[in-house]
């Protein structure tokens, strides 16, 4: 059987398909990779940096009405 205009649909092959599709998933790929690399670039403006320490997490966390003031000052006992 030969691979021609009658049965390969006029592109030689049973496998046309596979090209768009495979592009497809590379252009949807590169866009996923963008939007990651974006999503956390936000983050790293938002001050939502790594550097921080125990002693100033801690404060935030007391800051924002997480912990109680014992639970504060045991930890911070703890820390230092």
């Amino acid at each position: 059987m030969r691979w021609g205009w009658g049965w390969g649909g006029g592109y030689g092959s049973p496998f046309w398909w596979l090209g768009p599709v495979l592009m497809a998933l590379f252009w949807i790929a590169v866009l996923g990779g963008i939007v990651v690399l974006i999503r956390q670039m936000v983050r790293r403006d938002r001050g939502q940096d790594r550097d921080d320490t125990a002693l100033q997490i801690l404060q935030r966390r007391y800051a924002r009405g997480e912990i109680s003031k014992e639970q504060y000052e045991e930890m911070r006992r703890e820390l230092s």
